[in-house]
């Protein structure tokens, strides 16, 4: 036999010997450590770990039916203050960005030649009443020698129309006068309504006209302000229903996370027709901006609450699965999670209204929703606690102040 042939074979026969010695090992440390061989992946695969899941009773609680949309703050008002005369801006006196009240002074025209135009008037006028006292005196003596017979009667009737024309001149320098003065008065610039000044346009020496498109400064209406922003059609006749009612509607302004509201107030307007470009109906709402929180051409969230569902069984929408056919929850019951199919109802802040289908105090399955089936073994961390706030979901809850969420705060 070859010496090669030779050496192959003892080098299987001691493979063989080291892989029985490493089998009689393992099956020793299996023995004296008390724990079992690995199941078959078979039957692992049949019986599968309990999966571990957070629950989160079903509370019976109040339920605010809300609309929410993207809104842009508008002012009421917004005005572009122009020189009603023309002339040289003598002086500015307002500040850029600052708050004014309705009649205060913000810039003057130069006076002078609408002072001596008012002065023109006032002379005219004058002379004019002057002349209509002397035709007066006149007809009064004309009228005494009508009476003796004295004069013709044309001239009585030359000197009455002489006085009605000298009238109508009075009137005319009248009117004059009035207009030099109006115009004078327009040389003070003032603010027409009460509101937040902008940027300056023109500067203090410029010749300013009355027919300037962007005149002198801009004046926006801080308080009150409105918030227009659409409603979906389909919710268009909710909307008209609660409109109707006799408690206005409350309209609240989120920040840009639409966490916390930074101005309520109340929907005062409805357009007159749905936009048929976009499906929506354009909507109005008012709100009072003492701290001009609002501040105009802003982008807002919106929150409009038609109506509150009261004693109504809700839970949080991230329980809520959707099938082809239906919509169904996991419920657990004796540690093993069961669908159940549950009509829902209205939403608001997270949490879903559930028509039929569930009981107040049943435990739903929030988290590890990808690991179950009807019929899973689950585990409950803090079951003790879970169980416990189910127990007090199950008594009527009291309306949440404002501030105070609905409910348990889903975990992250």
């Amino acid at each position: 036999m070859p010496s090669s042939a030779l050496f192959s074979r003892t080098r299987v026969k001691w493979l063989l010997l080291l892989a029985a010695i490493v089998a009689a090992l393992v099956f020793a440390w299996y023995q004296f450590s008390g724990s079992a061989a690995p199941a078959p992946m078979s039957h692992r695969m049949a019986f599968g770990a309990p999966a571990v899941v957070r629950v989160e009773p079903a509370q019976r609680s109040e339920l605010d039916v809300q609309i929410k949309s993207i809104g842009t703050v508008t002012p009421l008002n917004t005005v572009i203050v122009q020189s009603r005369v023309n002339g040289v801006l003598e002086r500015v006196v307002f500040e850029e960005g600052a708050a004014v009240e309705q009649g205060d002074l913000l810039a003057e025209v130069d006076p002078l030649p609408y002072k001596a135009q008012l002065e023109q008037a006032e002379g005219q006028l004058q002379q004019s009443r002057a002349t209509l006292e002397n035709a007066r005196a006149d007809l009064a003596l004309y009228e005494t020698l009508w009476e003796q017979d004295s004069i013709a009667r044309q001239q009585l009737s030359d000197q009455r129309a002489m006085v009605n024309e000298l009238l109508g001149t009075v009137r005319a320098n009248q009117a004059a006068v009035d207009d030099a003065r109006l115009q004078l008065s327009w040389t003070r610039i003032t603010a027409p309504l009460a509101g937040r000044l902008g940027l300056r346009k023109i500067d203090q020496g410029n010749l300013v006209t009355g027919s300037e498109a962007e005149g002198i400064v801009s004046i926006t209406q801080m308080q009150p302000i409105a918030v227009n922003f659409t409603v979906p059609e389909v919710d268009v006749p909710a909307l008209r229903s609660s409109f109707r009612g006799e408690e206005p509607l409350k309209v609240e302004v989120l920040d840009r996370n639409d966490q916390q509201v930074i101005a309520s107030g109340n929907l005062t307007t409805l357009d007159n027709q749905i936009d048929t470009a976009t499906g929506t109906l354009r909507v109005r709402g008012q709100f009072a901006n003492e701290d001009e929180a609002l501040f105009p051409n802003q982008f807002v969230n919106v929150r409009l609450r038609l109506s509150t569902l009261r004693d109504v069984v809700t839970i949080a929408s991230d329980a809520v699965q959707f099938g082809n056919s239906r919509t169904y929850v996991y419920v657990v019951e004796d540690s093993k999670a069961y669908v159940r199919e549950v009509t829902l109802g209205a939403s608001a802040d997270g949490r879903i209204a559930v028509t039929s289908g569930l009981q107040a105090g049943e435990l739903v399955v929030l988290e590890g929703l990808d690991r179950l089936r009807d019929g899973k073994e689950v585990v409950i961390p803090d079951v003790e606690n879970e169980v416990a706030t189910a127990s007090r979901a199950t008594a009527p809850a009291q309306r949440p102040g404002n501030g105070e969420r609905r409910g348990p705060r889903p975990a992250n």
